[in-house]
């Protein structure tokens, strides 16, 4: 699949979809926020709704099926139950599937490594995080469970929870453009 995705499903934790989306513009990519459902508005963990770029219908109907690369990416925000609301929409757990064996990078923040992720084979000796009390399920897939902020093993990045957001968009993004951009937006933000 080509291009960079993020999917919004209901329940979703609003800080690390919106400022990891943030962060990607701000860079640069064109990322594109997709709802898992029939229309655009997505409410999160929090009440708050957001209105997304695209329904999963129009996604289906526009995106690039053929083929993924490195700098291809599927994101997927922590939250529940928007973690498992994005696990049980079987359809959208194939494309990652596929996406991921291409080549294609995935990332996912808090609950969403273990919940989302955790769907993929082959995770065995990959090192990962996640939210805390999420990690058994990874663990027992063979996943080296860290506990720092971010992690970026291959085309896998993870994110530990809502305050470490801007730190999970800009290790996907120095994925993406390289890490001069990243820095470039982490002083740009006064991160620095």
């Amino acid at each position: 699949m080509k291009g960079v995705y993020m999917f919004f499903a209901n329940g979703f934790e609003e800080t690390e979809a919106l400022a990891a989306a943030d962060v990607l513009k701000r860079g640069g990519v064109n990322v594109k926020m997709v709802s898992i459902h029939d229309d655009k508005y997505v409410t999160s963990a929090h009440n708050v709704i957001v209105i997304t770029d695209m329904t999963y219908g129009e996604f289906k109907a526009t995106a690039d099926f053929e083929g993924s690369g490195k700098d291809d990416v599927m994101i997927f925000p922590g939250g529940m139950p928007g973690s498992a609301n994005l696990a049980a929409k079987k359809d959208l757990m194939d494309i990652m599937r596929k996406h991921c064996a291409e080549g294609g990078t995935v990332a996912a923040i808090c609950a969403a490594p273990s919940v989302v992720l955790g769907l993929l084979p082959d995770l065995a000796g990959k090192t990962m995080t996640c939210y805390e009390g999420f990690q058994a399920p990874l663990e027992a897939k063979g996943v080296k469970y860290s506990r720092n902020g971010v992690e970026t093993d291959g085309n896998i990045i993870t994110g530990r929870g809502p305050g470490l957001a801007i730190d999970f968009g800009l290790a996907i993004l120095a994925h993406v453009k390289g890490k001069e951009t990243a820095d470039e937006v982490r002083k740009g933000m006064m991160l620095q």
